[in-house]
C-alpha cells in the first residue's frame, strides 16, 4: 500500500488544496483547518448551511492563505487584533477575527453575515476524549487532525452509483491505495514514512458528501450518502473513511509506503 494523494484545507469548508506532502506540527497538518467562518452568533458555518462555499477556492502564498470569492475577487486572510469566544460543534475556543474585508465580500457572495476567524497557537482545542485518552489537540477540523480514506472503497461505492463521484467530495487529508475496499474498516496503527498514525474512530458522513465540489451545488442525480446508508450504516452513523491522530511530527508525502502495524482481529 501506499499514498496515493494528500489534501490540506486551509479554510473549513472551502475548497482543498492537492499537495505532495504533508508538513506535521502539533495541530496535524500544517494549516490544516486552523481558518473557519462563523456567523453573528459566533457559530461555526460549513457547506451543510451553504453548499457554496465549496465554489471558493484557496491557495497558499508566502505562507499566508488567499481565498478565490466568486465574483468578489481575491483576499489575504490575515488575523486581526479581535479575539472572540467561538463555537464548533460542542466545544468552545478563543479565536482570533480575520480582516474585515474577506468577510464582507464572502457575506455578499453567500447572501448571509460571516466572518473568517484564526485559530493561533495559544488557543487550545482538545481532540474528543471520549475517543482519544491523550491530551491531543486540533484545529478546527470536526473533531481529528487526519481522515484517511481508502481508494479502493470509493471505487466499490461507484459501481454501484449511477454517475462516479471523486474521493473530494469526503474532504480527506490521505488517501491511500493498494488495500482492499473497506479494508480501513479494521485499521488501528499505520506507518506512513517514518510518521505513525492511530485510526481512533470511524468518520460518519454528512449531507457535504452530496455538494458537487465542481458547481457547489447539491446533486439530485447522484445519491452517495442515501447509498452508503443502504450498507455503511453502524451505530456511529453512515461510515466512510477513519478519523486518526498523530504520534509524532514528520512529513507523510505522495507515493510513501504505508504499512498497517494493528488492526482489529
Amino acid at each position: 500500500m501506499k499514498v496515493r494523494s494528500l489534501y490540506i484545507y486551509p479554510v473549513k469548508s472551502l475548497a482543498g488544496i492537492p499537495v505532495t506532502r504533508l508538513e506535521l506540527d502539533e495541530f496535524g497538518p500544517r494549516g490544516d483547518r486552523r481558518w473557519m467562518l462563523v456567523d453573528d452568533q459566533n457559530r461555526f458555518i460549513t457547506q451543510r448551511q451553504l453548499p457554496q462555499l465549496a465554489n471558493v477556492r484557496t491557495s497558499l502564498e508566502e505562507g499566508c492563505v488567499v481565498v478565490q470569492i466568486p465574483e468578489e475577487g481575491r483576499y489575504r486572510l490575515e488575523p486581526g487584533s479581535e479575539t472572540a469566544g467561538v463555537t464548533v460543534w460542542k466545544d468552545q475556543v478563543v479565536g482570533t477575527m480575520g480582516a474585515e474585508a474577506a468577510g464582507l465580500a464572502l457575506s455578499r457572495y453567500c447572501g448571509t453575515s460571516l466572518r473568517f476567524v484564526y485559530m493561533d497557537d495559544d488557543s487550545y482545542r482538545r481532540v474528543d476524549r471520549e475517543w482519544v485518552s491523550e491530551p491531543r489537540r486540533v484545529g478546527f477540523a470536526d473533531g481529528f487532525p487526519f481522515l484517511v480514506v481508502n481508494q479502493s472503497s470509493l471505487e466499490e461505492l461507484n459501481s454501484r452509483l449511477e454517475l462516479a463521484i471523486d474521493m473530494r467530495r469526503f474532504r480527506p487529508n490521505i488517501v491511500i491505495e493498494g488495500a482492499d475496499a473497506w479494508e480501513e474498516d479494521v485499521w488501528q496503527t499505520m506507518r506512513i514514512g517514518d510518521v505513525q498514525l492511530q485510526l481512533v474512530k470511524p468518520c460518519s458522513r454528512c449531507v457535504m458528501t452530496t455538494v458537487d465540489p465542481d458547481t457547489g451545488k447539491k446533486d439530485t442525480d447522484v445519491q452517495p450518502l442515501k447509498t452508503l446508508a443502504g450498507y455503511r450504516k453502524t451505530p456511529n452513523g453512515i461510515i466512510f473513511g477513519q478519523n486518526a491522530v498523530h504520534d509524532s511530527v514528520g512529513t507523510i508525502a505522495v507515493g510513501d509506503s504505508v504499512t498497517v502495524l494493528k488492526q482489529e482481529n
